[in-house]
């Protein structure tokens, strides 16, 4: 998937099934918190900026491989 050097938006990750998938089967339990409707007009860089407080650095970089992949 052409991520256009990360500023593709939240949102359209999330609208594609296959992103969606993928979000949804390593972030479950976060895609049910209220700031996944505020994060859908961020770009993928800012939301990986805002991640690294939470979650480890390889798997932000896991993930952003395997969308890459898609």
């Amino acid at each position: 998937m052409d991520l256009r050097n990360k500023s593709i938006k939240v949102g359209e990750l999330l609208d594609n099934p296959k992103s969606n998938a993928v979000f949804q089967r390593r972030f479950g339990k976060f895609m049910r918190h209220p700031m996944v409707k505020a994060a859908r007009t961020l770009t993928l860089a800012q939301l990986e900026e805002m991640a690294a407080v939470y979650l480890p650095r390889q798997t932000i970089q896991d993930t952003l491989n395997e969308l890459e992949r898609l």
